[in-house]
């Protein structure tokens, strides 16, 4: 077992509850102590959802272990059919609780409540978050769904009649990294193709609804992290095929678009929404940004989505891959060596940080503890996948999938290096009289300015300056370059002067270095 400050997922219990919560009309037993209630924060304060997780917690005490806690989970499962009334429930243990082995689906099947019950087996110790949503996911289908019986109840009916195609969209979660935003555009991309939405779980289905996905045509996977392993029973049970490209970015859009038109059989073409990512990857603008270096962490589908973006849409170098999803550590490896990378599989942010350290990229794309990483080092950051926090569950509408999606993305990626060029012009005029470090707001007025204390960033960056052996006055001439393009000019200049066997490097050194790799 390892200590760690951050961790990437939580158990596979809070996974199950991200279903839990999606879904209305579902209840969550879970067999807990008092310690292992804290998940109920994660959807009201990081969320901001209105009303609190549909799961009832045993809270058993240290010493109730020298009693009956199964008979305590009795009677909380019990206590909690008859207070909320669900049309399901699910039932299981924390990660603690199941050290005690108390089987809550042994006891939940002999309580004979009058609901479905599906009894959740989630190896805390092996599995995390994502596995356990998966999973809780793909036992309610198994449990609810079924194709409509025949009034011999033999076979299925045949599916009525229509003039549109249906399907199902599957994935979206609670406390899912802008699932609201993705699904409202993927039903109006689908709506403009002329294919109707039966079904959409977990993310506001019901036990009902559960038993309605038999009835559509194909299902869509946005997230295989979530679906994927539903979607491939549905597909052996129901014959149903399923989506295989998750539209983030103008490429996979427009193949998940002549995917959908393949499952439904549609033939004809269709006015699209228009996005403005490809003008701007085609302009001037856009040049200079030509060729930044790129490291991306995350969960499997946004990281392989970003290193398509960023180098087929964006022109960037892409530097370093990886995620923290084991389960899909397969994917991401085979897209890594597409760039000539090797990807990195961890849940330890230490690793990840030591591989941003080293591959000094100009632009961290990541989760929130990449951001943290990133800030620390002094290097761009734009958050793209869980885990996440408040300020990344926005209000407004900001998805990442479809052709919206691919205008945000844009915003989100390129806003980092742009802020580049605003330090710069700042560095430009910081001997003018007026805007020089020393000089007060004019909007404040006469009177002296108080020191700024120099943030802890731009102290570790000069002592690393120093100990690579610059000297004052080419590091002076180093941070007139702009901050976009300035870690390009430093690794030059040190490999300039590695070459070369200098041990200090002067402001000749910086030009010398500059019109060699001008060439």
């Amino acid at each position: 077992m390892q200590l760690t400050v951050w961790t990437y997922e939580g158990p596979p219990h809070v996974g199950a509850m991200r279903i839990a919560t999606a879904m209305e009309g579902v209840h969550y037993v879970l067999h807990a102590p008092q310690g292992d209630t804290y998940a109920d924060l994660l959807f009201t304060m990081i969320e901001r959802r209105d009303k609190r997780p549909p799961v009832t917690y045993t809270t058993f005490e240290a010493r109730d272990l020298g009693s009956d806690t199964a008979a305590l989970f009795q009677t909380t499962l019990r206590e909690a059919y008859e207070r909320f009334r669900p049309e399901a429930m699910l039932v299981g243990a924390s990660c603690t609780a199941e050290l005690i082995q108390d089987d809550p689906g042994g006891l939940a099947k002999a309580a004979g409540l009058p609901v479905p019950v599906i009894a959740l087996e989630l190896p805390s110790y092996q599995r995390k978050e994502n596995w356990g949503a998966a999973e809780t996911f793909y036992q309610l289908v198994r449990t609810l769904a079924a194709p409509p019986a025949s009034a011999d109840g033999s076979t299925a009916p045949e599916r009525p009649a229509r003039r549109r195609p249906l399907c199902n969209i599957l994935g979206p979660t609670a406390l899912g990294f802008r699932h609201r935003d993705d699904l409202a555009e993927i039903r109006t991309l689908l709506a403009s193709l002329g294919v109707d939405v039966g079904v959409v779980a977990p993310l506001g289905a019901s036990p009902a609804d559960l038993a309605r996905l038999g009835e559509a045509d194909f299902n869509v996977v946005l997230y295989p992290e979530i679906a994927g392993v539903a979607a491939r029973w549905l597909k052996r049970s129901f014959g149903q095929a399923f989506t295989t490209v998750v539209p983030i970015g103008v490429g996979a859009t427009q193949e998940f678009i002549a995917e959908v038109r393949q499952l439904a059989g549609i033939d004809a073409e269709t006015s699209l929404p228009e996005t403005r990512l490809p003008w701007f990857s085609r302009s001037v603008d856009s040049s200079y940004l030509t060729g930044k270096r790129v490291f991306v962490f995350g969960d499997a589908t946004h990281a392989i989505a970003a290193a398509r973006m960023v180098t087929e849409e964006f022109g960037f170098t892409l530097v370093g891959l990886g995620t923290y999803s084991r389960e899909f550590a397969r994917e991401v490896r085979v897209v890594g060596e597409a760039h000539g990378l090797t990807a990195l599989i961890t849940d330890d942010y230490l690793e990840v940080e030591e591989a941003i350290a080293a591959l000094q990229p100009e632009l961290v794309l990541g989760t929130q503890m990449e951001r943290h990483i990133a800030k620390r080092l002094g290097i761009g950051c734009a958050v793209i996948s869980a885990p996440v926090h408040v300020q990344d569950y926005p209000a407004r509408h900001s998805p990442q999938m479809g052709f919206e999606g691919a205008n945000v993305l844009w915003d989100t990626f390129v806003h980092p290096l742009v802020m580049g060029l605003e330090e710069h012009l700042l560095g430009m005029f910081r001997d003018d009289f007026e805007f020089n470090d020393a000089a007060r707001p004019s909007h404040l007025g006469a009177g002296e300015r108080v020191e700024a204390v120099a943030p802890a960033a731009a102290q570790a960056e000069a002592a690393t300056l120093e100990a690579a052996g610059w000297g004052e006055d080419a590091e002076a001439e180093l941070r007139k370059i702009p901050f976009f393009v300035r870690g390009k000019a430093r690794r030059n200049t040190e490999r300039f002067a590695a070459e070369r066997g200098l041990s200090r490097i002067t402001v000749e050194t910086l030009y010398d270095a500059k019109a060699h790799f001008g060439r």
